[in-house]
């Protein structure tokens, strides 16, 4: 028997089935017309959001990094909630578009911006954040041929990482931003164009749950800003701190200390240098603001023993939830927390493992849990799937198709 991750706070039951909304999964199920479905809570986002304003420095922004999770309806509701939203793509330019967001309140990062997605950029006042000095100068030539002023910021690598990082988005050889030692004079060169200078973005990694880490990254972010606004001898109007806020997802995972981090950054705040002085800051994250908002609901169609081992089979699987599955990054493959959502407060009896309906054995939700005993019909729930679920993950295989999401 293998140990299942932590369920979130916030969820709750009715008549022992798990609640959403204040709403069982079955009637959801029912509303969304089946399953797979992810469910969102829109609670969740806004006692999250709350969590960080309070404990956050005032001074700071929160941006959101729509690739989490780019539900049109969870961008709503967070267009009243953040200061700016970050995109990595034009696919995801087209997306805040249409959910009627300000272009002006948006920054595009992301290595081998084509030239469609700078001009559109461009054209819409989106701030671009520059990953290379290529890339500068096609966005310079492109707002010359447009007659628009495009407004660009330089995506910094710093010579650090995030200490216990899920993925190191910073420190020695990497395709996203300029080497820290080269941005200076890209600097100059940005304000020698005309273009509107907007700042640096430093990120240095993400999913970590060590509040001391993330503390000491940004202390050593607005180090090396300081630095390179020395160096460039000009003032720094924006800078983007990066993100790197993890949320548990495993066995033994603690949740981040969020108010240490925002008392260390605090401090940081009340004692920066002077070329700091007069700059805007913010973070930007995605997986911490939505991860453990959503949740993934599949039916068990067949429930299958072969040598002893009992197997749910359901209608889902990794092609809505390559993460669960193990297969989006994870060296060692842990369960994601979940339950028999039909059955959430019953006691657990037996071991099995919940698979998906496609033919390849990485088709794997949870492996060897313990779970109340589920039947066909039963409603098996993922946790933890409000971030790189539906969006991350290859719904195209095998011609299943993508599953069904709603915002409660």
């Amino acid at each position: 028997m293998k140990p299942l991750g932590p369920i979130p706070a916030g969820y709750g039951a009715i008549d022992g089935v798990l609640a959403v909304g204040g709403q069982k999964v079955a009637q959801l199920v029912d509303m969304a017309g089946g399953t797979p479905l992810f469910v969102y809570s829109e609670d969740m986002l806004r006692t999250r959001v709350a969590q960080l304003r309070n404990a956050m420095p005032e001074r700071l922004e929160i941006h959101y990094a729509i690739k989490a999770n780019p539900f049109i309806p969870i961008l709503k509701v967070f267009s009243e909630l953040v200061d700016g939203f970050d995109i990595a793509s034009g696919g995801e330019l087209d997306i805040v578009t249409a959910a009627g967001i300000d272009p002006a309140l948006v920054s595009f990062a992301g290595p081998g911006k084509r030239d469609r997605e700078l001009e559109a950029a461009i054209s819409a006042g989106v701030t671009l954040n520059l990953e290379s000095e290529a890339e500068a100068m096609r966005a310079i030539a492109i707002g010359e041929r447009l007659g628009k002023t495009p407004r660009l910021a330089i995506r910094v690598n710093p010579d650090f990482d995030l200490k216990g990082s899920g993925m190191k988005m910073g420190g020695g050889a990497k395709p996203f931003g300029l080497d820290a030692e080269r941005v200076p004079a890209l600097v100059r060169e940005v304000i020698a164009s005309g273009a509107e200078w907007r700042g640096f973005l430093i990120f240095a990694g993400s999913q970590a749950l060590d509040a001391e880490a993330v503390a000491d990254t940004q202390a050593q972010t607005l180090e090396l800003a300081a630095r390179l606004v020395r160096e460039c001898n000009s003032p720094l109007p924006h800078c983007n701190l990066g993100g790197g806020f993890g949320i548990p997802y495993f066995p033994g995972d603690v949740p981040l200390d969020l108010a240490l981090v925002g008392e260390k950054l605090a401090a940081q705040f009340d004692t920066l240098p002077a070329e700091l002085a007069d700059t805007d800051f913010c973070i930007e994250l995605g997986r911490y603001l939505v991860g453990e908002s959503g949740v993934y609901l599949a039916t068990v169609i067949d429930r299958k023993d072969s040598h002893g081992e009992v197997f749910l089979v359901t209608d889902g699987g990794m092609h809505h939830q390559l993460a669960a599955s193990g297969n989006f990054g994870t060296v060692v493959r842990r369960n994601y927390p979940a339950a028999i959502a039909t059955k959430f407060v019953a006691e657990p009896q037996e071991e099995a493992s919940i698979v998906g309906c496609l033919c390849t054995p990485l088709d794997r939700l949870s492996d060897k849990g313990h779970f109340p005993r589920a039947d066909v019909g039963d409603i098996v729930a993922i946790f933890c799937a409000g971030a790189y679920g539906a969006s991350a993950s290859p719904s195209a295989f095998l011609g299943q198709g993508p599953a069904l999401e709603m915002l409660v």
